[in-house]
Protein backbone atom coordinates (compact mmCIF):
# COMPACT_ATOMS: atom_id res chain seq x y z
CA UNK A 1 0.00 0.00 0.00
CA UNK A 2 1.27 3.50 -0.98
CA UNK A 3 2.04 5.80 2.02
CA UNK A 4 0.22 9.21 2.22
CA UNK A 5 2.50 12.28 1.06
CA UNK A 6 2.57 15.24 2.97
CA UNK A 7 0.40 18.34 1.64
CA UNK A 8 3.35 20.52 1.09
CA UNK A 9 5.33 17.91 -0.56
CA UNK A 10 2.56 16.79 -2.53
CA UNK A 11 2.07 21.11 -3.96
CA UNK A 12 6.21 21.07 -4.07
CA UNK A 13 6.58 17.79 -6.40
CA UNK A 14 3.11 19.37 -8.66
CA UNK A 15 5.29 22.48 -9.24
CA UNK A 16 8.54 21.03 -10.20
CA UNK A 17 6.00 18.65 -12.52
CA UNK A 18 4.34 22.12 -14.17
CA UNK A 19 8.02 22.86 -14.89
CA UNK A 20 8.39 19.91 -17.16
CA UNK A 21 5.70 20.92 -19.19
CA UNK A 22 6.02 22.00 -23.06
CA UNK A 23 3.21 24.76 -23.68
CA UNK A 24 3.11 25.09 -27.43
CA UNK A 25 3.84 28.70 -28.96
CA UNK A 26 1.38 31.16 -30.81
CA UNK A 27 1.80 30.00 -33.94
CA UNK A 28 1.47 26.00 -32.76
CA UNK A 29 -1.91 27.14 -31.05
CA UNK A 30 -3.23 28.84 -34.16
CA UNK A 31 -2.00 25.92 -36.82
CA UNK A 32 -3.67 23.12 -34.69
CA UNK A 33 -6.56 25.74 -34.00
CA UNK A 34 -7.45 25.89 -38.03
CA UNK A 35 -6.36 22.35 -38.58
CA UNK A 36 -9.35 21.63 -36.12
CA UNK A 37 -11.88 23.82 -37.91
CA UNK A 38 -11.03 22.73 -41.01
CA UNK A 39 -12.02 19.19 -40.49
CA UNK A 40 -14.89 19.87 -38.31
CA UNK A 41 -16.02 22.10 -41.36
CA UNK A 42 -15.31 18.51 -43.60
CA UNK A 43 -17.03 16.13 -41.24
CA UNK A 44 -20.18 18.20 -41.01
CA UNK A 45 -20.03 18.19 -44.97
CA UNK A 46 -19.66 14.26 -44.71
CA UNK A 47 -22.52 14.11 -42.55
CA UNK A 48 -25.30 15.97 -43.96
CA UNK A 49 -24.39 14.41 -47.45
CA UNK A 50 -24.38 11.11 -46.29
CA UNK A 51 -27.54 11.97 -44.23
CA UNK A 52 -29.38 13.51 -47.49
CA UNK A 53 -28.58 10.51 -49.46
CA UNK A 54 -29.79 8.35 -46.85
CA UNK A 55 -33.07 10.16 -46.86
CA UNK A 56 -33.07 9.89 -50.01
CA UNK A 57 -33.04 6.42 -50.43
CA UNK A 58 -35.22 5.84 -47.94
CA UNK A 59 -38.05 8.17 -49.64
CA UNK A 60 -37.47 6.10 -53.07
CA UNK A 61 -37.59 2.99 -51.58
CA UNK A 62 -40.65 3.83 -49.37
CA UNK A 63 -42.24 6.04 -51.64
CA UNK A 64 -43.15 8.36 -49.51
CA UNK A 65 -42.80 12.04 -50.42
CA UNK A 66 -42.22 14.93 -47.47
Amino acid sequence: MASKTNPVTFLRQVRSETTKIHWPSRRETMISTAMVLVMVVFAALFFFAADQLMGWLLRLVLNVSV
